[in-house]
């Protein structure tokens, strides 16, 4: 069937995108990888760049496990076991041993009564958030929080939805106060570490504002968190933002098991109730597959590795190399945002100048994310830097050589 006057109208979306400046252009498409050598960590060989090979500055892997050799071989062993696919969602025939395997070392890493798997920690959000919220209940959003978060709201439609400015309690405790008026359930939610800048929620404030308010709530008050960019890479052990302030456990704790895991998929863990009423309720997770058995396998690996010495190692070495950079960057005179997580923020603050720096990086070999105007507001251009486990001091002072190398 022609549908010729249906793209006509999509290719001018496409083109008002690239005139907004948003678009995203074709991605990045690693072909191989050269193992670490050298003092130096791993290379990625990109498509039509022959052999050079690329330090990865941009990548979520906080500690290079998807390249340790007994998470691979755990995804092998339960491929070989179970096959290459669920066959199924969970509540007919897609639920395998190294599924509930996983489900119950999460729950026992943060110390919670029970947790469920879905595919990605988006589909975590969206599969959480909207069977909590009824048109009764109060969100009350930090304005830096994920995409998902976001997206979840919008599609639950809540009585209050309040948007508070970045990390502001203040506002966060009028908002609260005044919702208690009129709805019987309030949900703060908040990202734990915020992706973009690396800063963290004061998570300790929260649930205390939570605490103090909960009685005006019939339906009590509960506090989310999705700290996909904090568990594995953030907190002594790894156990993310909720660790490294100190504070008593959120009510659900959304993370993911593609970031410093190394794997794939998303998770939240909470109470035996909230887990209950959850896999009965939520359609990303009743209705569509889990992630692999070789893959939760292989996850389950990873979560042990980062709670043992061998993980505390990782985390040590993760958190000297993010210190030499950003210790680096300030020294070069450099902007950066203060804080302690890996995501390692380059304060540009002029889109040409980020476009012509990430440029300038690519060029000598090392890839890094520029966020420009308008995806993000006139004066915030940066570029993320993200610092791995895998980065050796020869990497991070290779990359800092190149910063320097650039005219600021």
């Amino acid at each position: 069937m022609p549908h010729d006057r249906l793209e006509q109208v999509l290719n001018a979306k496409v083109q008002d995108i690239e005139h907004a400046g948003t678009m995203k252009g074709h991605e990045t498409i690693i072909v191989g990888t050269v193992p670490p050598k050298g003092g130096k960590g791993p290379r990625f060989l990109l498509q039509d760049h022959g052999d050079k090979p690329f330090l990865r500055m941009n990548s979520n892997s906080y500690l290079g496990l998807s390249f340790q050799e007994d998470v691979i071989a755990a995804e092998e062993e339960a491929v070989r076991r179970f096959g290459t696919g669920p066959g199924a969602v969970r509540f007919i025939s897609g639920t395998w041993a190294p599924h509930t395997a996983l489900e119950r070392r999460l729950a026992a890493f943060h110390g919670r009564a029970a947790a469920m798997i879905f595919s990605s920690a988006y589909a975590t959000v969206m599969g959480v958030l909207p069977p909590l919220i009824t048109k009764e209940t109060a969100v009350i959003s930090d304005e830096l929080n994920h995409n998902c978060i976001i997206n979840a709201i919008r599609l639950a439609q809540p009585a209050e939805r309040r948007i508070y400015s970045h990390l502001d309690m203040d506002e966060l405790e009028h908002n609260l106060k005044d919702v208690s008026r009129s709805c019987r359930r309030a949900i703060i939610v908040t990202d734990g570490i915020f992706s973009m800048r690396g800063d963290h929620a004061p998570l300790q404030q929260i649930v205390e504002l939570a605490r103090k308010y909960d009685d005006a709530f019939s339906e009590n008050v509960l506090v989310i968190v999705d700290d996909s960019h904090g568990v594995g890479a953030f907190g002594a052990t790894g156990r993310g933002t909720e660790e490294h302030v100190g504070c008593e456990p959120a009510d659900l704790l959304v993370a993911t098991l593609g970031k410093a895991f190394g794997v794939n998929g998303g998770y939240v863990v909470a109470s035996h109730s909230i887990i209950d009423y959850l896999s009965e309720t939520s359609p990303f997770y009743i209705y569509s597959n889990p992630i692999t058995a070789g893959e939760a396998a292989a996850a389950k690996t990873a979560v042990d590795i980062v709670d043992s010495p061998r993980g505390l190692a990782l985390l040590e070495h993760l958190r000297a190399m993010a210190v030499r950079f950003d210790t680096g960057l300030r020294d070069l005179g450099y902007e950066t945002i203060a804080g302690e997580h890996p995501v390692v923020p380059l304060m540009v603050r002029d889109t040409a100048r980020t476009v012509a720096l990430v440029t300038h990086l690519r060029n000598h070999g090392v890839l890094a994310t520029g966020l420009s105007h308008p995806g993000v507001p006139r004066g915030d251009e940066e570029i993320r830097f993200q610092i791995s486990a895998d980065h050796t001091e020869i990497d991070i002072d290779e990359a800092l050589d190149v910063l320097r190398q650039f005219p600021h």
